[in-house]
């Protein structure tokens, strides 16, 4: 296959490289914005500032452009069989903009909600992946590839399973080919809007867990943290369309505690430098990545409130993000809430 992956921060670059590997012998070809980056990278054949250690396989060519020329190439170059968006949820609607017309199957990475866009008829609300394509490129053959994973085990070839949602079974068939490997187990699910919930609202609840273990509250306290917020995140994705068994593989359960406990989770970071006193902008700077569960709690919250769903979790930790509440209160708020049967 020839596979192009737009995008060179650690997930991108992990998934190219984990392509270029395939016993399959796939081309692969990683695209940066980031003229620099791409020379520096060329030179000593690893993405240094992300993946530091880990070196490029052979088979892995590095280009330097941006979305619309990205989509020149393309057109006079080999029509490639597979483009992976790997930008921040920041940068998805734009590249889907670029890639118009594109007729490759299409899949991004990012995980979280798009910040609400400005709107001449009112306010607007923060959308999902497949909404934001749904509005600027409806056309494309497009899906999202998700799960429990952290970049660094993937580009160092340790066992991962990730899924592959998509509601066209070429989308689907193509990151099977694509990634499906001796190390990486790629499943195939028709349910988009069940994985793309799953893999956003647990960034915010793995703050919450982040604040639970930072503030030394014990195993008992992040266990029911967990449990009680894959409970929110059934109600959100259901009232949105998901299947409700969705959340109970990959991209839900499986994503939520990974995100929830491992230490390579940023989310989870954030919310223990929180617990250690430090602000909100402080634990995002010395982080040096993008912690999508800070920027999507808003959204989150909205998209909740708008459809009548109680997410109290994920209240206390926008509460906190917002500096309306200290650590040790919003742990109090949930704590303090009325006795109820356990449910969704």
């Amino acid at each position: 296959m020839n596979i192009i992956v737009f995008g060179a921060g650690a997930w991108g670059t992990a998934l190219a490289i984990s392509a270029a590997r395939h016993p399959a012998a796939h081309a692969v070809q990683l695209w940066a914005r980031d003229r620099a980056q791409v020379q520096a990278m060329q030179a000593t054949r690893e993405n240094a500032r992300y993946l530091p250690g880990v070196p490029f396989p052979a088979a892995l060519a590095l280009h330097g452009a941006s979305a619309p020329a990205l989509m020149a190439r393309m057109a006079t170059d080999v029509a490639p069989d597979l483009v992976m968006i790997a930008t921040p949820m920041a940068g998805l609607r734009a590249t889907l903009s670029a890639l118009r017309g594109c007729r490759a199957p299409v899949a991004w990475l990012c995980k979280g909600f798009e910040a609400p866009q400005p709107d001449a008829d009112g306010p607007s609300v923060g959308l999902l992946g497949h909404e934001i394509r749904a509005q600027v490129a409806p056309e494309l053959m497009a899906g999202i590839l998700s799960g429990p994973s952290f970049a660094l085990e993937v580009a160092r070839g340790q066992p991962t399973a990730l899924v592959a949602a998509s509601e066209h079974a070429v989308v689907r068939e193509a990151l099977v080919a694509a990634f499906h490997s001796p190390t990486l187990r790629v499943y195939a699910s028709e349910d988009l809007v069940g994985v793309e919930v799953g893999g956003a609202v647990k960034n915010v609840l793995a703050i919450a867990t982040g604040l639970c273990d930072g503030l030394n509250l014990g195993l008992n306290a992040r266990a029911a943290l967990i449990t009680r917020g894959l409970t929110e995140m059934t109600r959100l994705g259901t009232a949105l369309g998901a299947k409700a068994e969705t959340f109970m593989g990959l991209s839900g359960l499986g994503d939520l505690v990974l995100t929830a406990t491992g230490d390579l989770s940023r989310n989870r970071r954030v919310g223990q430098l929180l617990a250690q006193g430090l602000t909100l902008q402080q634990a995002v700077d010395s982080l040096g990545h993008v912690a999508e569960g800070v920027y999507s709690a808003r959204t989150v919250l909205q998209r909740a409130r708008a459809l009548g769903v109680d997410m109290p979790i994920s209240e206390a930790v926008l509460a906190l993000l917002d500096g309306q509440l200290e650590p040790a209160q919003a742990v109090a708020a949930l704590m303090g809430r009325e006795a109820r049967d356990e449910g969704l």
